[in-house]
């Protein structure tokens, strides 16, 4: 989702941490959507993937769509040879640092859920966990595609609607 996908790439003074690589974050690519082909180039990056949509009734005549975010989190592995194992080890910490600055970003500011005012609430739905990473074992994904993965998981709430 656009969006969400701009809330991450936000690099203004709001006292959270930059993800994007321009703002001295971890990230390279930050993007709405899988990117096909383009998720082959070797980048950090987080693709937002909207994962399923809830329509909530939540009065008489208002309708409020929760999502259910899947942030695709790709961290290559860019160095082979002599000493991988040790560098396979060094990349899976650096992902642990990066993920960990991710969740910084998707808690948001005090008092203010709203991830700049995009939704109604992102990343803390009451009635299900706030936040998700699952980590695919390291060597099945090194093996495969050079590279590390996590995919995060949380909720967002979007403004009511009357139907």
């Amino acid at each position: 989702m656009a969006r969400e996908a701009a809330w991450l790439s936000t690099v203004s003074g709001d006292s959270l941490p930059f993800l994007p690589a321009s703002a001295g974050g971890p990230f390279e690519v930050i993007a709405p959507y899988w990117q096909g082909a383009q998720t082959r180039t070797q980048a950090l990056a987080i693709y937002v993937l909207r994962a399923q949509t809830t329509a909530l009734r939540v009065a008489n005549q208002r309708i409020r769509l929760r999502y259910r975010m899947t942030l695709d989190v790709h961290w290559p592995i860019r160095a082979t040879g002599p000493g991988a194992s040790s560098i396979a080890a060094v990349e899976q910490r650096n992902l642990d640092d990066a993920v960990e600055l991710l969740r910084q970003r998707i808690a948001g500011l005090l008092g203010d859920k709203s991830h700049g005012g995009r939704f109604h609430a992102a990343g803390e739905a009451k009635t299900l966990p706030g936040m998700t990473v699952d980590f695919p074992q390291a060597e099945t994904t090194i093996r495969a595609a050079k590279e590390i993965r996590a995919s995060v998981v949380y909720y967002c709430d979007d403004f009511e609607i009357s139907n």
